[in-house]
């Protein structure tokens, strides 16, 4: 704040004198709070940490634009490329400078012709021979070679500059293209300053390409989103443990729309289609065929197209509006960018690729990848940083996840960790971390990688002040500070101060449970439940096509390392079904086959997560409860 002048000064807000008499030896502090995942559908897992950041400029940088035609890299020539290329020649060799001209249907050929002569060009190139353009045919076509200039090869900078000046002449009359000929031989070399192959104009790579938060880089149609409102996948195959043959495909089922599913299992052989297969197990090759169709069958694309077409029956906007949702973006499938970014490439991965790939096999990648020098020079600093925030992910934990994940599909621990991660990867000296419970939501295995990142922070210079309950970390901690004796009006008081084997030593609350004098009992007995709930077939995110029991009138743990899939079974997953069976209204749940059990007894349900219940001024603990 003293930095800023009176000026900028009078639009801070006025701080409060803090509730001290005196501090010393205070750092810059950074506080990395209880924050839940993000809601933001734009962000991801890649843009929180920033590595998508550096990716953009990377590819930006270093890219390959690559045709998809003909394989071959896009380039454009400059005038320094023609240079270059003219210095090749022995001195003395007799070049000519030709610019390619095509004239318009709308315009005269000798008129044309003639303004070239007035803006002092003399000779053209017309059926192999050099002509004065005042003795050209009189019935000549619209196609021929402007002369630029007539070159005699010599080693001297005036020469070269003044061939460079030429040069751009002939691009310019040329419309981005330019010839050189040799006199003796005959053999032309084509330029060109257009970034276009293969008939196919590209867009040259920049940072605002590879950005779907750019109207430049997103997709033109879901606008960066990855969905649209469309036809849902999930509402037309809701149980995608069913094949084609048992009815997978739901507004294939009856006797009026029965038809076109019979249409597709009667020709599945004629191109080796497998309608037993369970919709799961396909590849994405074969359900995009059910979508697009083909010769022997109509496709559901097609199928849909159809009821549009008739949407002035009632029956078929009825049948639409059933199966309208949130839905995969059909021109960027998801990816979220346009298509031109899949052309450029880093050995041989465009930016989509790299963040459909998990941490763990990126960290790889990027290991591998060799670059030439001139490369290298450039992304040195891009690929440290890069390779420094994918190692402070993978210690973390968090080497399954993949880059384009949503944040806000993410649990509680995984986006405490990445905002660890994030932390580590700005890599502050002398500064304060305080984090408030970053073991909350945390499987003991991860409690170990993160004392593991805490320690690193303070080995690089920082001080770590955590807020923090956890056995383990309380145990890796240089000194613990103990609040209490007890909570409220009560607390308030240092009651123990040291290294864990002091705080062992007093007789706080905190100290009976380390040291075992006191614990929690564990029941002799356990309650048997009758009833129960059963989800089969959950396969959402990290799930891999489990079947799970929940019994009812009972305390059920689920637990399991942090990004095993609890938080997408529970909150994706039995959380919606069960409000949806209560009557309320919600989120759409994820993939699953079936529910069975006595669910229907249950009249209502709460999800209780880490957010806070209200941020109304007004509200307080006794009007939450509404006692």
């Amino acid at each position: 704040v003293e930095s800023l002048s009176s000026y900028a000064r009078q639009f801070l807000g006025k701080l409060d004198k803090p509730k001290v008499d005196y501090i010393k030896g205070i750092a810059p502090a950074i506080a990395i709070e209880q924050k839940v995942n993000s809601t933001n559908p734009r962000s991801t897992v890649g843009t929180s940490t920033e590595i998508y950041d550096y990716l953009k400029l990377l590819y930006a940088r270093i890219g390959r634009t690559i045709s998809p035609i003909s394989g071959r890299e896009v380039k454009k020539d400059t005038v320094t490329d023609v240079v270059s290329h003219v210095k090749n020649y022995e001195e003395g060799t007799k070049l000519l400078l030709l610019s390619p001209i095509k004239i318009d249907e709308n315009r005269d050929v000798a008129k044309s012709l003639q303004l070239l002569s007035k803006q002092g060009y003399a000779r053209i190139k017309y059926d192999g021979e050099v002509l004065r353009i005042d003795s050209a045919p009189t019935n000549m076509g619209r196609e021929f070679d402007l002369v630029v200039d007539r070159i005699i090869v010599k080693n001297d900078e005036d020469f070269f500059n003044r061939l460079a000046n030429a040069i751009d002449t002939a691009f310019f009359e040329g419309k981005g293209e330019c010839v050189i000929e040799e006199l003796t031989t005959g053999t032309q070399i084509h330029f060109s300053n257009k970034f276009e192959l293969d008939g196919i104009s590209f867009l040259e790579p920049n940072a605002h390409l590879f950005s779907f938060n750019n109207p430049y880089g997103a997709c033109p149609k879901c606008e960066g989103y990855g969905d649209v409102i469309g036809i849902d996948e999930d509402l037309v195959i809701p149980n995608t443990a069913l094949s084609v043959y048992e009815n997978a495909i739901f507004p294939w089922r009856g006797e009026s729309m029965g038809w076109y599913r019979d249409q597709l299992v009667n020709s599945a052989y004629k191109f080796d289609f497998p309608i037993h297969k369970p919709w799961f197990e396909l590849s994405e090759e074969q359900k995009q065929l059910v979508w697009d169709g083909n010769d022997h069958f109509i496709g559901l694309h097609k199928f849909f197209g159809m009821l549009e077409e008739k949407s002035y029956k009632i029956q078929n906007r009825v049948m639409l509006s059933r199966y309208r949702g949130k839905t995969r973006c059909s021109t960027c499938k998801g990816k979220r960018l346009r298509k031109e970014t899949n052309y450029v490439k880093v050995d041989g991965k465009n930016i989509s690729d790299l963040v459909e790939l998990p941490i763990i096999r990126l960290i790889t990648f990027f290991e591998k990848l060799t670059l030439n020098k001139y490369d290298e020079q450039i992304a040195a600093r891009l690929l440290k940083e890069i390779n420094t925030r994918l190692g402070f992910l993978d210690k973390v934990g968090l080497s399954y996840l993949t880059l384009n994940r949503k944040s806000n599909t993410l649990s509680g621990g995984e986006s405490q960790r990445i905002n660890l991660a994030t932390s580590l990867g700005s890599s502050l000296v002398g500064s304060m971390y305080i984090l408030d419970e970053p073991s909350i939501g945390l499987h003991p295995k991860d409690t170990e990688n993160l004392v593991v990142v805490l320690k690193s922070l303070r080995d690089l210079g920082n001080t770590v002040i955590v807020v923090e309950h956890d056995e383990d970390i309380m145990k890796a901690a240089d000194e613990v500070i103990d609040i209490g004796p007890e909570a409220g009006t009560h607390g308030g008081e240092v009651v123990a101060y040291g290294p864990l084997t002091e705080i062992l030593k007093s007789n706080s609350l905190t100290a009976s449970y380390l040291n075992g004098s006191k614990e929690i009992p564990v029941p002799k007995e356990r309650r048997v439940s009758k009833n129960f709930i059963t989800i089969k077939g959950a396969r959402e995110n990290n799930l891999k096509n489990i079947n799970v029991t929940f019994p009812l009138n009972m305390l059920t743990v689920v637990t399991g390392v942090s990004g095993s899939g609890k938080s997408t079974l529970v909150k994706r997953i039995l959380y919606p079904i069960i409000l949806k069976e209560v009557g309320g209204y919600g989120e759409k749940a994820g993939q699953y086959t079936a529910v069975e059990g006595k669910y229907q007894s249950i009249k209502h349900v709460e999800f209780v997560d880490q957010n806070p219940i209200g941020r109304s001024s007004r509200s307080n603990p006794v009007t939450y409860i509404k006692a």
